[in-house]
C-alpha cells in the first residue's frame, strides 16, 4: 500500500511539473484554461450546478469527448474539485451529444 501512496504522489509530482513546463500541451484536445472555463459547472457543490459558460461549451466543442469519458473515474476529478456526474452532464448542457458507454 505504501509503495502504491508512494508511486502516486510521484505522478502529481511528474504532473505538476509538466503542467508547468509546457502549459500548452493540452489533454483530449483542450488546455488547463479550457478545462478550468468549466470547473465552476462542473464542481462538487451542495447546490444546483452553475450553467457551463460560452467558453466553456466552446472548449466541449474541440474536446475529444470520448477521451474525457475516461477521466470520468480519475482521482483526478477530486484534485479539481469536479463531481463526475456534473462534468458528464456538460456535453448535453452545451447541446453536444454525449460519446457512447459514457
Amino acid at each position: 500500500m505504501a509503495n502504491n501512496n508512494c508511486a502516486l504522489v510521484v505522478l502529481l509530482v511528474v504532473l505538476a511539473v509538466a503542467a508547468v513546463a509546457a502549459p500548452a500541451e493540452a489533454v483530449c484536445n483542450m488546455s488547463n484554461e479550457q478545462f478550468m472555463s468549466c470547473q465552476p459547472a462542473a464542481a462538487k457543490t451542495t447546490g444546483p450546478p452553475a450553467d457551463p459558460t460560452a467558453a466553456c461549451c466552446d472548449a466541449l466543442r474541440g474536446a475529444d469527448l470520448g477521451c474525457l469519458c475516461r477521466y470520468k473515474d480519475s482521482p483526478w476529478m477530486g484534485v479539481y474539485n469536479i463531481d463526475p456526474q456534473r462534468a458528464m452532464d456538460l456535453p448535453t448542457k452545451c447541446g453536444l451529444a454525449k460519446p457512447p458507454n459514457c
